[in-house]
């Protein structure tokens, strides 16, 4: 498998949140970024957009970007909207895995079917202009964290993070073992056992009374 493919594969065994267990230095998008289709789960290396007030950089954005790629577009957090039914539909013909718009989206009652994993911080009828180039595949702000081009994109029920692309193949490693740990715990809450026979509580406890260094961990 190449390498996307080998990301693809570790993190379809993962959720967001286990992955902000395995490394707390994640970086996680505003939640203000709502899904507003009908599948909220994308994964994919961000091609970045930044154009405010102006869809065309989106249109440059859509016919560039490669199969697979998430449109990561910073528009500034401003409630005119920067795509469409017609975006999402070029998108979804040319393969592109999702697309975030840190600005507002419009077609709403076709987006709201649509499979194209699509985010948007508003909606609104009232699209930008047409007139601006748009900046492409440089550092962008979207849901205030800073987002380059080929960083790793998931996005799932719980969020939105973004991953450096160098170290992503290691955390979505380390958090496929905190999903293995969490399914011991859900086997034995199940059995019935109560968490103090799953976690260090007691242990966990007196450490923390103490004033001694100590954390919360599965003995499952």
């Amino acid at each position: 498998m190449n390498d996307q493919s080998s990301l693809r594969a570790l993190a379809s065994q993962v959720d967001t949140s286990a992955i902000c267990d395995a490394a707390k230095e994640t970086r996680v998008m505003s939640t203000a970024l709502r899904c507003r289709s009908a599948s909220p789960v994308l994964f994919g290396p961000a091609f970045t957009v930044r154009c405010q007030d102006d869809i065309f950089g989106l249109v440059l954005a859509i016919e560039k970007a490669s199969p697979g790629d998430v449109l990561v577009v910073d528009g500034g957090g401003r409630e005119t909207a920067l795509a469409g039914e017609l975006f999402a539909r070029a998108a979804l013909a040319r393969g592109i895995a999702g697309i975030i718009v840190d600005a507002a989206y419009r077609d709403l009652a076709y987006i709201a079917t649509c499979e194209l994993p699509v985010y948007s911080r508003h909606t609104s009828p009232m699209a930008g202009t047409a007139q601006r180039l748009g900046v492409l595949n440089e550092p962008v702000s979207c849901g205030g964290v800073t987002v380059r081009p080929g960083d790793i994109v998931i996005a799932d029920h719980d969020g939105i993070i973004v991953l450096d692309a160098a170290t992503a193949e290691a955390t979505l490693r380390a958090a496929v073992q905190v999903k293995v740990a969490e399914a011991r715990v859900v086997q034995g809450l199940d059995a019935g056992q109560p968490l103090r026979a799953l976690l260090n509580v007691e242990e966990h406890a007196a450490r923390l009374a103490a004033s001694e260094p100590t954390s919360l961990r599965i003995t499952a």
